[in-house]
């Protein structure tokens, strides 16, 4: 037994007192001490002959604290407690020594404690955990002079040796030796940031003992060499059989495999019960084979393209890009549910996904608890460091919207970026220091160790199992090949090249390791070498493999419930109408405060209006139009989930979601208080983050079909910080990856001569987009029309992403508002026609779409022009042509133009020119122009003029300005910065 292991120089009586407790009431110790003492026999996790040692009480032990003959009673399962995995209970086994009987400390004693906790801080800088090549010089400074210490005091006597569980007479050779083995192995821990006291002990103690008694029984090396031995296998036989293809290989980074069977492993045992991966391409198809389960048949047929794809649903993507689901044995024999995301290419793009998919379902499926749910996000070193991303998505990770109860963070650190040296890709020592910013701590380990991996990995489960926070996982390993498998990585790293070229892979190094150890005989090793090998090219021959079975979970059946669209689908929109019943029900909770809640004037006055919209006018403006669409689908216990920045309230203080106490503050969020049964709202104010909130959102609505979920942008402009979500995943993931999602974007949009960063959504970008029923794209001009169109995002028996260029002055025109009989009958109305017009007299007609609709009404009704008609288009993608044709068809003999606010470059002109080329005469627009918008009102108000004035085809001086200049003044008021 290792000189310096847990057992052989641990606090005995502590150990004996914590199973003492553990006997008397489980619940009494931490999670990890429980959950040792329910699974394994205490007294044989150690290996044989480890040494006695003496109690606190002078009884011998023999190392695991229970005295010698003493009768153990077996652990007994127990019910987990409301606040299971949370450490509740005083901290931990990690007593560090006091000076004894009111001693001063000598100032070498100092000299030692403060080595100790220098090595604890800056050891893992000295680590040696990079395979391939010597680390560079960090300046950790833990040599002995750095302290004032020398040779000379080696085999001196220093009481701080008991903090590090070496007892009392340890000298400073021995401190020495065990701070060396420790910090300076194979493994780096990084952690003494952890400002909350009981987590860095927990840590500490699990870094300073349990990785030294860390020692896997034969078996499961038996299980770590079988994992690498599929893991290397799999990719030395694609590379022999499909030189040349793309397959973006694992080699040098073998050990991910046992390290991700490891991280199931300790989960299942830990409670999880479904693990959701999130990786880019690197590695991929080797985790689908050897974690996921894929059959080997696929995968080959796939590269030899004898797969036939289903395109009727889609374009398809390539092979590493796809996602997958499956039920798995883990090591321990519980069944665990995987899931790997489909991705693009856009490293790191598919983690925000991932988390939201994960909230998804513990919300949905395990009750909140977020022990029976696991992510692992699988990071490349250079897209970790460099896509900014990763700091949106860490300051998500313990935010009340979108927590999920930690992540796992697994680097695969091959030290270069495609041709980018480590030194070019980033300012910090190491990749994962963004994990800073949450006190995650990182535990960096060399990848061709693969039990110092395990451990890594197994330690970061049971962290994210007890404390529901972010861990990072730093392997360090290298890449064989160049960035695929075509490439020539000796062009920009010779060097490092000759090295790896000579290299042995992860498996041959541990092979070796076992063999010498005698752990795994040599003879063994290849016969499971030839037996996989054997299984590889049975799987090549055709050999049929049976695929693993699966059970569908319930959001999955809900999803299999559903079907694809059909172009007929959007020829009329389902009926969405609600009951009487259902607005009163939603009107007494919007418009009832609790007995004692005091609100602010502005919220009285409020509250007055909502009571005399639903009660005595019957009429309702956008906000509580809104709100009935998010009440009426809780009542039929769908989950409804708003998130966006300053979403509760709304950027322009309409909607009022959540209303808060003048005097204490306290938050009321008035839909979660209806009569009767019905779900919760869940909404949320977003970080300041369009890119990674959105991605949850949409990982989210993935999840779970029966859920509306809403992202809001602050501005429509802002959106196009979320662009590479939009593109890589909104827009396109039903063609190429067969996955419906049915996010709703709420982007406001209007030209109020508020300026170029505040005015244009970029519909225009959106509409490019648009083609084969993949988004729907809106612009509505009625309460009415945005309520029923929320709710058929839930009746239609498919899913499709809406897309809305929502209002900001139209919240408050007195004319924008509907009558209740419109919110309980009818449906979407894709074309709104004119009310106001002559048919017979029509010479000109005005297609338009969104808020500028108001403008040309006002300029038709105060000019009396019953010759000019208003026709606007609700929903512009999918093209209503049907819908459209039948309200031009009441004027024959007019000319029809286009007329929208945006620049003739942006908008929706060019769209429009798609479908009615021939048919429209004209465009009336804004100028060309580079940016959105001007800055200038009054510049703004006379374009707006003109542009009015060309519509009825009549002098800029004639138009009636006072509405145009109403809405700036609106405008001003009510939109901020």
């Amino acid at each position: 037994m290792d000189a310096y292991s847990y057992i052989a120089n641990a606090d005995a009586a502590a150990i004996e007192t914590l199973y003492q407790s553990y006997q008397q009431n489980p619940e009494s110790v931490d999670f990890g001490w429980r959950k040792f003492f329910e699974g394994f026999d205490f007294s044989q996790q150690f290996p044989e002959g480890a040494p006695v040692v003496a109690g606190a009480n002078g009884t011998n032990t023999n190392g695991n604290g229970a005295a010698a003959g003493a009768t153990k009673a077996p652990p007994t399962s127990q019910p987990q407690p409301n606040d299971y995995g949370v450490l509740n209970t005083a901290a931990s086994t990690n007593n560090a020594p006091s000076i004894a009987n009111g001693e001063t400390a000598s100032d070498k004693e100092t000299a030692v404690r403060n080595l100790i906790h220098a090595y604890r801080s800056r050891g893992h800088l000295r680590a040696k955990t990079n395979p391939v090549r010597e680390r560079k010089d960090r300046k950790a400074r833990l040599d002995l002079g750095d302290f004032g210490l020398s040779d000379a005091d080696m085999d001196t006597v220093f009481k701080n040796g008991e903090g590090l569980g070496l007892g009392a007479q340890a000298t400073l050779r021995d401190i020495v030796a065990a701070l060396e083995k420790i910090y300076t192995g194979a493994i780096g821990f990084e952690y003494m940031y952890i400002r909350d006291p009981q987590v860095l002990d927990w840590f500490r103690e699990k870094v300073e003992h349990d990785s030294l008694a860390f020692n896997p029984s034969v078996e499961y090396k038996k299980r770590i060499l079988k994992k690498l031995n599929e893991a290397v296998v799999f990719e030395n036989f694609l590379h022999t059989k499909f030189l040349g293809q793309k397959r973006f290989s694992l080699e040098g980074g073998e050990t991910t495999i046992p390290a991700i069977d490891a991280i199931i492993g300790k989960g299942a045992e830990l409670g999880v019960q479904e693990v959701m991966i999130g990786m880019a391409h690197r590695g991929r198809l080797n985790v689908l084979a050897n974690i996921m389960g894929k059959t080997y048949e696929q995968i080959f047929s796939e590269f030899e393209g004898t797969a036939v794809p289903d395109l009727t649903m889609g374009d398809g993507d390539v092979k590493y890009h796809m996602g997958y689901s499956s039920e798995v044995e883990a090591s321990g024999g519980q069944k665990v549910n995987l899931k790997l995301a489909p991705n693009p290419s856009h490293l790191e793009a598919v983690n925000p996904v991932v988390e939201g998919f994960v909230r998804a379902k513990i919300e949905h499926q395990y009750a909140d608890d977020y022990h029976k749910i696991l992510p692992i996000l699988i990071h490349g070193d250079a897209a970790l460091a460099g896509q900014g991303i990763g700091y949106e998505l860490t300051q998500m990770s313990l935010l009340e919207g979108y927590k999920t109860g930690g992540t796992i963070h697994f680097v695969i650190n091959n030290q270069v970026g495609f041709t980018t040296d480590f030194e070019d890709a980033r300012s910090s020592i190491y990749s994962t220091d963004l994990a800073k910013i949450i006190d995650a701590p990182v535990v960096h380990v060399n990848g061709d160790d693969p039990e110092a991996v395990v451990f890594a990995v197994q330690l970061a489960t049971e962290y994210r199992q007890q404390f529901h926070a972010d861990i990072f996982i730093d392997m360090v390993c290298y890449r064989r090949h160049g960035h695929n498998e075509s490439d020539e990585p000796k062009f920009t790293q010779p060097t490092l090249y000759n090295i790896i070229s000579k290299h042995q892979n992860p498996r041959e190094v541990y092979n070796a390791t076992l063999v010498q150890r005698g752990d795994v005989d040599a003879e063994l090793a290849n016969q499971m070498d030839k037996e996989f090998r054997d299984t590889l090219q049975a799987r090549l021959d055709m050999v049929k493999q049976k695929p693993l079975p699966y059970k569908y979970q319930v959001l999955e059946n809900e999803w299999r419930s559903l079907r694809r669209s059909k172009p007929e689908d959007f020829d009329q929109s389902p009926e969405t109408g609600i009951s009487e019943d259902t607005v009163q029900r939603v009107a007494q909770a919007l418009t009832t405060i609790p007995e004692g809640f005091k609100p602010i004037k502005q919220i009285d006055n409020l509250l007055k209006e909502r009571r005399k919209m639903f009660y005595e006018t019957r009429v309702l403006n956008w906000a509580a139009g809104e709100l009935l669409a998010y009440g009426s689908l809780l009542t039929e216990n769908h989950i409804v989930r708003v998130s966006g920045q300053d979403c509760q309230r709304g950027t322009f203080s309409h909607r009022h979601a959540v209303l808060h106490d003048a005097e204490t503050s306290a938050p009321y969020t008035s839909l979660n208080h209806m009569e009767g049964e019905h779900e919760n709202l869940r909404i949320f104010n977003s970080l300041l983050s369009e890119y990674a909130v959105l991605g949850f959102e949409f990982g989210y609505a993935m999840a779970n079909p029966t859920a509306l979920v809403v992202w809001e942008a602050q501005f429509g402009d802002f959106a196009n910080g979320a662009q590479t979500m939009i593109d890589q995943f909104v827009v396109s993931s039903e063609s190429k990856w067969q996955r419906m999602n049915g996010v709703v974007m709420l982007l406001p949009h209007g030209y109020e001569g508020q300026g170029p960063e505040h005015s244009n959504a970029r519909p225009e970008r959106f509409l490019q987009l648009a083609a084969e029923h993949n988004i729907i794209v809106a612009n509505m001009t009625t309460p009415a029309n945005f309520f029923h169109a929320l709710r058929r995002q839930l009746t239609w028996s498919f899913r499709k992403p809406l897309v809305v260029m929502s209002p900001k002055s139209m919240l408050r025109h007195p004319l924008c508002v509907s009558p209740v009989e419109e919110f309980t009958s009818g449906t979407f109305r894709e074309v709104l026609g004119d009310t106001f017009a002559e048919a017979k007299k029509v010479k000109r007609v005005l297609l338009c779409s969104g808020k500028v609709y108001f403008d040309l009404l006002e300029e038709q009704r105060t000019s009396n022009r019953t010759d000019v008609a208003i026709v606007r288009l609700e929903q512009l993608h999918p093209f209503p042509k049907k819908q459209l044709d039948v309200e031009l068809a009441k004027y024959p003999k007019a000319k029809l133009y286009w007329v929208q606010e945006e620049p003739e470059n942006m908008g929706y002109w060019n769209y429009m020119l798609r479908f009615m080329r021939r048919e429209l005469e004209d465009v009336v627009s804004r100028k060309p122009s580079a940016s959105p918008a001007t800055g200038y009102n009054k510049i703004h108000v006379k374009e707006q003029k003109e542009l009015i004035a060309r519509a009825f085809d009549k002098p800029k001086e004639a138009v009636a300005d006072a509405n145009i200049k109403e809405v700036v003044e609106e405008a001003d008021k009510k939109v901020t910065d």
